[in-house]
């Protein structure tokens, strides 16, 4: 799609082809609507082909990174902890990245798919934290069931149920759980059952595995014995299928299989309504809103698309009934601030939330099958609720079977040390290899963070990208609350490494951009890319930025759709909570259209 071949109007216009904006697109395109998708990423991936042309520069990249099968691209940077996107204000780094590709972040995220805990929408009444949601976990559950079947979950619902999830009587996920790893089953053997204080607060460590939005075995309970048909990209040959899971340890970035979900499924699925199109390279920078009644009535962009000149067209405009951000929290905001659009509750870009994550890692006494499976399977969910949060955080740990690959570089900085350090070549060499790697073993702490109005994305005219448009200024910082919880994990990884009798190898450098200290010991954070919280949604145009169903106070045919609307984020990945809350803000968009 070019801009001469668009409609003079659309019934709803989308900034952003992720999952959110995929999914608006699909179900109001299926009800008979005209769509538009404004994409600042390229658009040439929904083929198998497209597809294989990123597993080859994956491949190809010396570096791997959730950016390397990607292309740069210079007039939308993707942001990566140290390209320099974002400008860091401090006093901590919020680091981290996102996707700018058709997609978004699906391209590159990790699909583990919990859902939030009926206590998380509820934190301030609850423990005196954070803030409370304008919804219930009631009120979503049967939009998580929609969002499950969109990305076709793999799971166990018994497993979920234990640490405190309801579900409907007789539900199961679409597929059955991704079956636990040999090195998960090691690590089980020796730990499950430990109990621990926290805060006078005695808890058993049980582990149990990660909902999932990969392809496996379809469930034959599901939806009454209609077995969930598992998906790949775009075409409806069945070699274009997506696979089921190989257990490739490098779903982050990329999945060889397609096994893994990303957002390109929902939207070949819009497509075929012959009601969407997509304009890629178009960069959205203006919103035109009317002064009196507030209704946004065009949406300017930047084409960057035109293969003739090679150079960048006069801004231009759409026109549309609906109006839906669908970037990310970081961009919707950003792209709000620049418009200097109404902002009643001052809220725009505040409240901006991640999940740091807290690593440990050792060398199991034996050999473990490191680097088989996907990259997590099971984990310890039992601390994600309690008493305790009061205090500190809740968390959630998982056992990733990519070895510390995220902690230290492995398996390169292995090979460097064995050949550079040790003198190891030939087969000696892959001997060596073989016995450290495939008993690496790294835990990955996910911590709550609550939200805090300090914490923001602001823009400012000295900081702009190739186009003209303004690069998001972050202030970030983590509360104590968040901090005692980062700290007190390492005495978990402690305990648990003494179980196993495994080698702790774990260490902080003081160097480190997440390096902090709490209570005279020094640890490092690393981000989880989970940003969220930037445009809240509330119960007044005063205390939020958007009502329940993400329709914006200020304008009424605006729509925020993503992470960014979420008042808090507990301590469950965002993406299976964002698509939910996208399939309840479609339906009131169907209403009004």
């Amino acid at each position: 799609m070019t801009p001469d071949r668009l409609l003079p109007k659309y019934d709803v216009v989308i900034v952003g082809a992720g999952v959110a904006g995929a999914i608006v697109a699909k179900r109001l395109s299926q009800q008979g609507k005209t769509v538009l998708i404004l994409e600042a990423g390229e658009a040439k991936d929904l083929t198998l082909s497209g597809f294989q042309h990123y597993l080859d520069t994956f491949y190809g990249s010396t570096e791997k990174h959730p950016n390397s099968p990607y292309p740069e691209n210079h007039y939308v940077q993707s942001p990566m902890d140290d390209n320099g996107y974002f400008v860091e204000k401090g006093p901590m780094t919020l680091g981290g990245s996102y996707t700018r590709v058709l997609g978004g972040t699906t391209m590159h995220w990790e699909a583990k798919t919990p859902r939030m805990l009926p206590n998380d929408f509820k934190t301030k009444s609850l423990y005196g934290q954070g803030l409370d949601w304008p919804i219930s976990y009631d009120d979503l559950m049967p939009y998580y069931q929609q969002a499950e079947y969109e990305i076709g979950v793999s799971g166990d619902v018994e497993e979920q149920k234990s640490l405190g999830l309801k579900f409907e009587d007789g539900y199961v996920f679409p597929m059955e759980k991704m079956p636990p790893s040999f090195l998960d089953q090691k690590v089980i053997e020796k730990v499950d059952g430990t109990k621990v204080q926290v805060c006078g607060e005695t808890v058993e460590l049980k582990f149990s595995t990660f909902p999932q939005g990969r392809n496996g075995i379809p469930n034959p309970k599901y939806d009454h014995g209609n077995l969930f048909v598992p998906q790949g990209v775009s075409s409806v040959t069945p070699v274009q299928y997506g696979e089921r899971c190989q257990g490739n340890a490098n779903c982050v970035p990329i999945c060889p299989a397609q096994a893994k979900y990303d957002a390109r499924r929902t939207l070949a699925r819009a497509l075929e309504t012959g009601r969407v199109h997509i304009l890629p390279k178009a960069v959205a920078f203006h919103i035109n809103y009317n002064r009196e009644n507030g209704r946004i009535e065009s949406i300017e962009y930047k084409y960057y698309g035109n293969e003739k000149t090679g150079s960048i067209d006069s801004p231009l405009k759409v026109e549309g009934t609906l109006f839906v951000l669908a970037a990310n929290a970081v961009e919707n905001a950003r792209l709000m601030l620049s418009c200097n659009l109404p902002n009643t509750s001052d809220m725009i870009g505040r409240h901006l939330m991640d999940h740091p994550f807290v690593l440990a890692w050792a060398l199991m006494p034996e050999v473990t099958g490191t680097m088989r499976g996907p990259l997590v399977t099971s984990g310890i969910g039992t601390l994600r609720d309690g008493t305790f949060r009061a205090k500190q955080s809740g968390f959630a740990m998982d056992i990733h079977n990519d070895g510390w690959g995220w902690a230290t570089g492995s398996p390169d900085t292995e090979l460097f040390d064995a050949v550079d350090h040790k003198n190891k070549y030939g087969a000696e060499l892959r001997e060596t290899l073989i016995n450290r790697i495939s008993r690496q073993l790294l835990l990955a702490f996910m911590c709550e963070m609550p939200p805090d109005i300090s914490n923001r994305v602001t823009i400012d005219p000295k900081y702009k990208d190739k186009l003209g448009n303004y690069r998001p200024v972050i202030n970030y910082n983590l509360p104590d609350y968040s901090l005692r919880t980062l700290a007190y994990t390492r005495k978990v990884s402690r305990l648990m490494f003494q179980r196993l009798g495994a080698e702790d190898y774990t260490h902080y450098d003081p160097k480190d951009p997440g390096y902090f200290e709490f209570e005279g010991s020094g640890y490092v954070y690393k981000g989880g890319n989970h940003f969220s919280g930037t445009h809240i949604m509330g119960t007044t145009p005063q205390n939020s930025v958007v009502d329940q169903n993400l329709k914006s106070w200020d304008h009424p045919n605006l729509y925020l759709v993503g992470s960014g609307s979420m008042p808090t984020i507990g301590t469950s990945n965002t993406t299976v909570t964002i698509a939910a809350l996208t399939f309840k803000a479609a339906e009131q968009m169907l209403k009004e259209l």
